[in-house]
């Protein structure tokens, strides 16, 4: 189904990447066939489409999609319905959305399971709204029902100062924790302390280990460092701790002593969440709305968008975010 009167074009601009892998100027913009959407799915006219670190490794060749999905890059986007499939009955075209996706953002129109799509929250742009889906769901996914945050504990949280770390930052103070945030350099330090964090540490400046026992420790670890930081997580945690990987920038090889995780009784857990199965996702995608879009509403939980590129400037885009100095998200503009 569609617009009535809508010319439908058969091509959009997307962008891909010259020879499969490679630099961030292997990015180039193209023209790829319109996708049309299937039983249970919706096309999205995209406004806006959120950059992750994810797509870094796509396009370097190391985190190919999964099987079925779009191999364009992209996870998230905001936009319109622009058709709707059978068996779609939530949604109808013009309407303002936000979806995660397996790819395929990187384009004027994509195609998504429509069971992972949320309306944009009131007072949303749709660029602010692309910073949503990606990190929301990794956040609520990973911190809440991984890593088992209540009210009253504390969340330690590395790179703080990313997508992923904006977002849990506010999320958890949201939902009544406490903070302690590590990043690199006096600026995202501030950054961090900022969005609410307790204590913002400056990994550069500080003994992380020794301030963070200071502090009085952690009940759950957000990491995103990996190897670098194994023993100064195991350090940080109270008894009965949670530790949730969810990227390994420094490595994936870390040597651990066991008996000192038996003896804290630490959960170690990690998670990814573009290959879930789609029934999987939905549950995730209903769970966030019911407990992190009232956030959004509320303006508890901000869509913290840094910069914001033209679509056929992703080259631009992903040499921003590799090089480290962003707070927030980056979102292309088709």
């Amino acid at each position: 189904m569609q617009a009535k009167g809508a010319a439908v074009p058969a091509t959009m601009k997307a962008i891909e990447i010259e020879n499969g892998r490679g630099p961030a100027d292997a990015l180039r913009l193209t023209t790829r066939p319109l996708p049309a959407p299937g039983p249970g799915e919706i096309r999205i006219r995209v406004r806006a489409a959120g950059v992750n670190r994810p797509d870094i490794v796509q396009r370097e060749g190391r985190y190919p999609p999964p099987p079925g999905a779009s191999d364009i890059l992209g996870l998230e986007v905001a936009g319109e319905v622009d058709a709707v499939g059978d068996g779609v009955a939530r949604w109808a075209v013009g309407d303002r959305v936000c979806a995660l996706l397996g790819g395929g953002g990187y384009a004027e129109c994509a195609v998504v399971d429509a069971r992972h799509a949320l309306p944009i929250p009131d007072g949303l742009d749709f660029t602010q709204a692309a910073a949503l889906p990606e990190t929301a769901f990794t956040v609520f996914a990973n911190v809440f029902e991984g890593g088992g945050l209540k009210a009253g504990e504390t969340l330690l949280i590395h790179g703080a100062t990313s997508g992923i770390g904006v977002m849990a930052i506010q999320m958890a103070k949201a939902a009544g924790a406490r903070v302690i945030a590590t990043s690199r350099g006096a600026a995202k330090a501030e950054a961090a302390r900022a969005l609410g964090a307790d204590v913002s540490l400056d990994a550069t400046e500080h003994d992380l280990t020794a301030a963070i026992q200071e502090a009085g420790g952690a009940d759950v670890v957000l990491d995103m460092v990996g190897a670098a930081y194994a023993e100064l997580n195991l350090n940080a945690l109270k008894p009965g701790g949670r530790w949730v990987v969810i990227a390994t920038l420094t490595g994936a090889k870390a040597e651990i002593d066991l008996m000192r995780i038996m003896l804290k009784r630490i959960v170690l857990t990690g998670s990814t969440l573009r290959s879930r199965p789609a029934d999987e996702k939905a549950r995730l995608a209903a769970a966030v709305e019911a407990t992190v879009w009232p956030w959004v509403a509320s303006g508890a939980v901000r869509a913290q968008v840094e910069a914001t590129f033209p679509l056929a400037e992703a080259d631009a885009a992903h040499a921003h975010l590799e090089a480290g100095a962003h707070v927030g998200k980056i979102v292309l503009l088709p």
